[in-house]
């Protein structure tokens, strides 16, 4: 494996030292980790399930965590390896020891099918000096509430967790594991965390065997991207980030890997972002196919598909569980003090409660390409086409219908712009798709609704007197989402209007160079932090109307808040550039590769 130039982490201090995070995964397992090799989140054996490393969220007992601890510490350096999601950490003591710590979950083709098992794998190796570490391996059980039973064999501890039983493989004497005792580190050390199974090899023969194979899996999947000119490294990270962020058994995406990261400092606003809203995941699915990664796309239909199969002309909700489930109650736990100590920590959403009528376009949208796209291997057919006739119909029943909107109203509900555009979107789209597919009387049918429905909208969500569109109709306050009235077709970027709605959001909702998406107070009193998708699609916007140059500005200043990773949370806070919000955020990184897709200077013209 080669050597890369590592960047000094931020261990301690910076604004955004809470979230300096990493993350690792396969699909099937993901974990955060700090920039001291700490992992201090990872919910097993699912995304949304028992977070069995919880020391991000302040665990009221001792615990939470995976250690690799150094004594005499005296910094770190941190990087993924590049196009890969694979991180290296390197830990310094104060006599001129260093080790290098590698983790990575295996992800690679074998045996004509993917392998990605609940597994997390760390190599610790010495680099100088004569270090001694701790290994401090703690899970704990049921959101932080208890410690979990253990059993050991000579070459392994078995931890049983609330929803599975795993299995750590190392060539560490487990005594010096089990009581946490330092020893010096003189050859390389091994750590295999996975299912409560017997591993075939060595663990430094299964980790030199996967670690290589997944290497050249992230590079093999990265080369094929069609990446900007400008800004690939950030562009394939978070590329990358999103991949992570599919639980590819079922194709859910999930908004996030954690829960309860306040929005902003003790306000409250603390929710768990590990489900799939079909708004989200359609963000992210476009902007993987934008890069040309669309085997997203065609297993996040599969899963849209398996939920709604049997749900016939009912409602959809806007978020469902990544094992299709439709309820996701939420309760408050209390043996986690929260992030910093500021709680609630909230398991389940109420969100699947409400009414979100975007939904029927966002799942249009994300599946448009099944019909045009040639390099597909299966391509949308008419069966498929009837099935999201069914969006369609729906989107024609709810489009005015009042809602929560796509910021999720707890208190109130209006029928809002976005909402109803995105289902003029859905018709839109399907007279497309019927057309391609020669369907010529279906293609006339949602073509003469899809303009019905796109006079209605103006009509009501144009507001003369304020000379911009609306967030609601007939109503007066701006939203950032109608920065998407141009992106989604609904209007043309050159239109007056959309420019008129553009710079009213510029005065009204921009914060210097950050972008809130309300300003009016809600359920939780008025907002504090910009949401960086709604700076990234001001950015978007700003282009569009020939802004180009004020764009330019905006988005670097956006990179150089990127965590030392290279990731983004939900928020940031305007006045210090800390970083608020669950993470990592899916929707800001789709905002990041989107707008650098549409900042970036052309290939042909580069070179």
């Amino acid at each position: 494996m080669e050597e890369i130039a590592f960047a000094p982490a931020e261990a301690k201090g910076g604004p955004q030292a809470d979230l300096s995070l990493g993350v690792i995964g396969n699909g099937s397992v993901a974990a955060l980790i700090d920039a001291q090799a700490r992992i201090v989140w990872c919910c097993l054996p699912r995304f949304d399930t028992d977070a069995s490393f919880c020391a991000l969220l302040s665990p009221k007992r001792e615990g939470g965590d995976w250690s690799i601890a150094l004594e005499d510490f005296d910094r770190a350096e941190q990087q993924y390896l590049p196009n890969t999601a694979v991180l290296q950490t390197r830990l310094y003591d104060k006599h001129g020891g260093a080790i290098e710590i590698v983790d990575f979950a295996p992800r690679f083709r074998a045996h004509g099918r993917f392998y990605h098992p609940v597994l997390i794998a760390r190599r610790v190796r010495p680099l100088s000096g004569s270090p001694r570490i701790r290994v401090l391996l703690r899970p704990l059980c049921d959101y932080g509430a208890r410690a979990p039973q253990t059993t050991s064999g000579s070459n392994h501890i078995r931890y049983m967790l609330s929803d599975v039983v795993m299995r750590l493989t190392s060539d560490v004497a487990t005594p010096l594991i089990e009581r946490g005792l330092p020893f010096g580190l003189d050859r390389a050390a091994h750590f295999v965390l996975g299912p409560d199974e017997t591993l075939t090899q060595g663990p430094a023969e299964f980790i030199h065997h996967t670690l290589d194979s997944t290497i050249a899996y992230w590079r093999d999947w990265v080369r094929y991207l069609s990446i900007p000119y400008e800004w690939q490294t950030h562009v394939i990270r978070a590329a990358i980030t999103l991949k992570l962020c599919q639980y590819e058994a079922t194709g859910a995406i999930v908004a996030a890997l954690t829960t309860s990261i306040p929005e902003s400092p003790d306000s409250s606003r603390n929710w768990d972002y590990r489900y799939c809203w079909l708004r989200d995941a359609a963000f992210t699915v476009r902007a993987l196919n934008r890069l040309g990664a669309t085997r997203t796309m065609e297993e996040y239909i599969r899963y849209v598909f398996n939920l709604v199969a049997a749900d016939d002309d009912q409602e959809i909700g806007p978020v469902f569980g990544i094992l299709f489930e439709h309820e996701l109650k939420e309760i408050q736990v209390e043996a986690l003090a929260g992030y910093r100590g500021m709680g609630p920590v909230r398991v389940g959403n109420d969100a699947w409660r409400q009414r979100q009528n975007d939904v029927y376009g966002s799942v249009v949208l994300a599946s448009a390409q099944l019909f045009f796209d040639q390099r597909l291997e299966t391509r949308g057919d008419q069966r498929t086409f009837t099935r999201m006739e069914r969006m369609g119909e729906l989107a024609l029943r709810m489009a005015e219908q009042p809602d929560a909107g796509l910021w999720e109203f707890r208190g109130r509900a209006h029928v809002h712009t976005y909402s109803a555009a995105m289902c003029w979107a859905a018709c839109d789209r399907l007279a497309h798709i019927a057309t391609e597919l020669g369907l010529d009387e279906r293609a006339r049918y949602w073509h003469d609704e899809a303009v019905a429905l796109h006079e209605r909208i103006v009509a009501r969500a144009w507001n003369e007197e304020k000379g911009h569109f609306a967030d609601a109709y007939d109503g007066e306050r701006l939203d950032a989402s109608l920065l998407l009235l141009a992106d989604i077709g609904f209007l043309q970027a050159s239109d007056p209007r959309f420019i008129a709605t553009v710079e009213a959001i510029g005065k009204e909702l921009g914060r210097g160079n950050y972008m809130f998406r309300y300003i009016a107070p809600d359920d939780f009193g008025e907002p504090e932090t910009s949401f960086n998708i709604c700076t990234f699609w001001y950015i978007e916007a700003l282009a569009a109307i020939g802004r180009r140059d004020q764009a330019r500005a905006m988005f670097e200043n956006m990179l150089s808040r990127l965590n030392p990773l290279g990731l983004l949370s939900e928020d940031i806070a305007p006045q210090t550039g800390e970083h608020w919000g669950n993470f990592p955020q899916t929707y800001s990184l789709v905002g990041l590769i989107q707008a650098a897709m549409r900042l970036s200077r052309r290939w042909e013209d580069a070179m």
